[in-house]
């Protein structure tokens, strides 16, 4: 879907496509998130934003990448709300746009080589970075449970949980092997 995003100086065109998997988009949904685009239309005279919203139970998966003056910024949000994992995803965007100009800016300042060098269509591979929140519940079971649920989640590899018979927060991961998992228990 390609929509125009209105501004006080006029008409901007930022390419928006909003895809949903396993959740309709809604209009409201729709207006929501061209509303949200804006905070991050305002630092890019072009941009292109890759939108996809999906529902996996009772979690809301929001995926935001941005695609400007040659630049990706990207972000990946769960929550309970579809509407809390589009604002969590903007802000992480906002704050990588604003750190990505803020040391373009001091090359410029600096004289820099960088600042010279002609632009080119790569990609900026973002590090360092937290681009992905997720929210859930720590339910208290026991360490064999624990592996029991993160067997019916093989796209997770980790869970966090309250062990019942210790009272302590562990986490259960899958070791490399693809066969056995580990077990993180704090000592205190």
């Amino acid at each position: 879907m390609i929509t125009k995003v209105q501004k006080e100086k006029g008409v901007i065109f930022m390419e928006t496509k909003i895809i949903g998997k396993e959740l309709k988009i809604t209009d409201a949904l729709n207006d929501y998130v061209e509303k949200k685009l804006e905070r991050i239309d305002k630092y890019f005279e072009d941009a292109k934003a890759d939108v996809t919203l999906k529902t996996e139970k009772n979690i809301q998966k929001a995926e935001i990448c941005v695609l400007a003056n040659g630049e990706r910024f990207r972000a990946e949000v769960e929550d309970k709300d579809m509407y809390a994992s589009i604002d969590k995803d903007i802000d992480i965007l906002e704050g990588q746009i604003r750190k990505f100009k803020t040391k373009r800016e001091k090359a410029m300042r600096d004289g820099s080589l960088k600042a010279f060098e002609p632009a080119t269509d790569h990609v900026a591979e973002i590090t360092n970075e937290i681009i992905k929140t997720s929210y859930y519940e720590i339910k208290p079971i026991t360490p064999e449970d624990a592996v029991l649920e993160l067997q019916e989640h093989p796209t997770h590899n980790f869970l966090a949980f309250i062990n019942v018979e210790t009272g302590k927060v562990c986490v259960i991961h899958k070791l490399k092997d693809g066969k056995n998992y580990g077990l993180v228990e704090p000592e205190a």
